[in-house]
């Protein structure tokens, strides 16, 4: 295989910062426009902040590992872990003769230096791609001629389409192909089974399994090889089930809560697009478990502060006072969970004081460090996280405590985020094969038929 160079763009390291150590054999240069725009990145506590350090740190140990090498002549790159030679890190270390660039590239906009860099090393080479998460740069490079590309590295998956979502049909003969090694008991008005069968191998603890002709609904609660334990599903769509006065409206949203409910579960995912009814559920779930069944001491909700509109600049007050326009889904769902709040001001206090005592709403900029133990975190529009923030979020989690991720991965606000490379597929795809998480992916709309009618139509 030829060796290719890429240069690359800032917001490709700005983005992750192993991305040096992410192209294998091949060699990467890298523009001293670059290093200025990370030096001018690299203050402050955001999340680009810490990944433009974390990106001078790497660039540091391996010059720091080859101090007699000629700068000029590159770096010999190694992986992380210094477990795997890569190709070759060359920075810009002089002024080249950049006499027959393009005048529409004229100016000192970095953009059009990193243009002009590319066009000048194509001509003494070939196999030169520019990798950059900025589309109009990509656009502005296939213009001039020049190979460009996105920063596929960073995708769980390669379609959005390709993650599970939690349930799976079961054909009409599965349980006549499955007879041979079946067995079946009951327990506690559950009924429990155990099957076998070469394409089991494929399933997910805790996905759901349903047959709607024989009205069959169970969940995987083991899952080795080609056998797996299945237990009945607890009906949320009869009403004498009803959580904090709230019924499943549809047998997604029914499974959704049997996950929510379940103890032994610390982690869950549910992903569905508005009024599906994914932060009402889990409003009602987390209500009951702390409130009446004491399993958690509160409940601890948060979200990424990215506007939809024009930011409305700095808040005053406290943290929590400064998070509450960003709930305003906490409000509507409790008025929905506490209808006698809305009858008068003595009611709406009592809401209020009961919102303050059970639960706090925290910012994601203080999670760092923090370890909730018991706790009944919820983290709403999480298709907004980096998986590096996720990560940081759900490593809070101490002893007791359960962790459900909400969001629409087709509604993401995040620059340089996509449906493959956000912190909510990352965490969904990552978690699926172990047995005290869940995900339920939630498709039909709940919220009104305006509401679905606009989901669907605009």
């Amino acid at each position: 295989m030829n060796k290719r160079l890429f240069i690359l763009d800032t917001n490709v390291l700005m983005h992750d910062p192993s991305a040096l150590f992410r192209f294998h054999e091949h060699d990467i240069y890298l523009p001293m426009i670059v290093l200025e725009e990370l030096d001018n990145g690299k203050k402050g506590t955001s999340e680009v902040a810490r990944n433009v350090r974390q990106v001078s740190r790497f660039m540091d140990d391996l010059i720091k590992q080859h101090p007699s090498s000629d700068i000029s002549q590159g770096i010999a790159l190694t992986d992380i872990n210094q477990k795997m030679d890569g190709g070759t890190l060359f920075f810009q270390t002089k002024i080249d003769d950049l006499d027959n660039i393009p005048k529409a590239l004229a100016g000192n906009k970095a953009d059009n230096n990193i243009l002009s860099i590319a066009l000048y090393l194509q001509k003494k080479q070939s196999n030169v791609t520019l990798v950059s998460k900025d589309i109009n740069l990509r656009i502005k490079a296939y213009a001039l001629g020049l190979n460009a590309e996105d920063y596929y590295n960073d995708k769980v998956l390669d379609d959005a389409d390709l993650l599970h979502t939690g349930q799976r049909a079961l054909d009409s003969d599965f349980w006549t192909n499955h007879s041979k090694h079946l067995q079946s008991w009951k327990k506690n008005d559950l009924n429990h089974y155990i099957v076998e069968g070469e394409d089991l191998d494929t399933w997910y603890p805790n996905q759901f399994v349903y047959n709607d002709s024989e009205g069959f609904n169970a969940r995987i609660t083991e899952h080795q090889g080609n056998q797996v334990k299945l237990i009945s599903t607890r009906n949320y769509q009869n009403s004498k089930n009803s959580v904090w006065g709230i019924t499943a409206r549809n047998q997604e949203q029914s499974f959704a809560l049997n996950l929510l409910n379940d103890p032994d579960i610390d982690f869950v995912s549910l992903l569905g697009r508005a009024g599906t009814g994914k932060t009402l559920l889990t409003l009602a779930s987390a209500l009951a478990q702390t409130l009446d069944e004491k399993l958690y001491q509160e409940i601890i909700m948060t979200r990424v502060t990215v506007p939809v509109g024009e930011d409305i600049g700095f808040l005053p007050g406290t943290e929590e006072e400064k998070m509450t326009p960003w709930m305003g889904a906490l409000m509507d769902n409790l008025e929905v969970l506490n209808p006698d709040a809305l009858d008068g001001e003595w009611q709406r206090g009592a809401t209020n004081d009961l919102l303050h005592k059970w639960i706090k709403v925290r910012s994601l900029n203080f999670m760092r460090g923090r370890t909730f133990l018991n706790r009944f975190v919820i983290l709403d529009e999480a298709q907004n996280l980096t998986p590096k923030q996720m990560k940081t979020l759900i490593t809070r989690a101490g002893p007791g405590t359960k962790i459900v991720c909400l969001g629409n991965i087709a509604q993401i606000d995040t620059p340089y985020l996509t449906e493959t490379t956000c912190g909510l597929t990352y965490v969904v795809d990552r978690f699926k094969q172990w047995e005290h998480s869940g995900h339920m992916t939630l498709k039909r709309g709940e919220r009104s038929r305006l509401a679905d009618f606009a989901s669907e139509i605009l």
